[in-house]
């Protein structure tokens, strides 16, 4: 095996990783050793894409950002968070899933309270206000979990 591709298995190995995925590359590596090197010859933006739950929290955040504009898929990905979070469990992207979900109710919670203020002429100027501090918050909240995901860190330390 090349000393660059050994060197990046190492860090993994040796990395802040959940036990599991340190055994699956102990796995690849005496039954796969071809498969685990197409794994590691180059580094990709979110880690390998092979890892469940990851592609998942990746999407799911992407899909919170598209609801500013449709809506529907909010929706749609925070149920897919309630469902699929016990996949996650133990490792580091369940604090990821909670984020999100935490992110969606909070933002729909300030659009509701914004909503009703909107109804009121006098509130209009306010509700706004509310919309728009909501926006930049979840913008803040989706940038932040991006980040945080993209160095593998839970969001909560």
């Amino acid at each position: 095996m090349d000393a660059v591709i050994q060197a990046k298995i190492n860090n993994w190995l040796n990395g802040n990783y959940d036990q599991s995925t340190k055994d699956e590359i102990l796995r690849l590596q005496k039954e796969k050793p071809d498969e685990l090197t197409d794994a590691f010859y180059q580094n990709l933006e979110f880690g390998t894409g092979g890892m469940r739950g990851r592609t998942i929290g990746v999407t799911t955040a992407a899909t919170i950002v598209g609801a500013f504009v449709f809506g529907v898929p909010s929706i749609i990905a925070v149920v897919i968070n309630y469902v699929k979070r016990s996949e996650a469990r133990g490792t580091f992207l369940e604090s990821h899933f909670r984020w999100q979900i935490r992110t969606f109710w909070f933002a729909f919670l300030w659009c509701v309270v914004g909503g009703m203020l909107f109804v009121t002429l006098v509130g209009i100027p306010l509700a706004i206000g509310v919309f728009f501090a909501a926006g930049v918050w979840a913008i803040y909240r989706i940038a932040r979990g991006w980040l945080a995901l993209r160095d593998r860190k839970p969001m909560y330390k």
